[in-house]
């Protein structure tokens, strides 16, 4: 069922746009400082730690399958990747009966670097993580976040959703294997 200006107010709209807006800066500063933080001893940025969580989890990845997960432009994609294989973490590949397309996967080595990483996983230097606690307290467990899936949903579509949620399905997957690497 399609929308109409009828069905809500240029008020409510316009409120909650500059909500969305206004909340998803502040989350982003505080989320892209976290990330940072985290990354930093390894030299990598933010893309390029991106790209090598979704290549990890994915497998064998193409390049807009990355670029469209990791929300860049395909040309970002590819050019974080090229920087990533010139330092030995992913390899590129064809497929015999796909050529057009560029495959991606890790080498041993980008799975050594991904496993260090998680190893250095501070919870206590997160401040997302810091600031949902006492959600956790109060309700035992962290925010459900399918209001926002929602919306995500609606923007980027039904294909981008699958392989977010394959993705995590998988994270949840391989941490389940590793938990005992992880730190306490």
């Amino acid at each position: 069922m399609k929308r109409t200006i009828n069905d809500y107010s240029i008020k409510e709209s316009l409120l909650f746009s500059q909500r969305m807006m206004q909340l998803s800066k502040a989350l982003w500063k505080s989320i892209e400082t976290d990330w940072q933080q985290w990354i930093k001893p390894y030299d990598l940025t933010i893309n390029e730690h991106h790209i090598l969580l979704i290549t990890h989890y994915l497998k064998y990845a193409s390049t807009s399958e990355i670029a469209r997960l990791g929300v860049m432009h395909l040309s970002t994609a590819f050019n974080f990747s090229k920087r990533l294989e010139n330092r030995g973490y992913l390899q590129f590949s064809k497929k015999e009966d796909d050529l057009r397309n560029t495959y991606i996967q890790l080498t041993e080595k980008g799975e050594e670097l991904l496993l260090k990483i998680f190893e250095e996983y501070d919870p206590l230097q997160n401040s997302i993580l810091k600031g949902a606690l006492p959600l956790h307290h109060l309700y035992g467990k962290f925010p459900d976040f399918i209001e926002m899936m929602t919306i995500v949903r609606s923007i980027y579509g039904d294909e981008f959703m699958e392989i977010f949620e394959y993705s995590f399905d998988n994270k949840e997957e391989k941490i389940a294997q590793k938990d005992e690497m992880l730190p306490k």
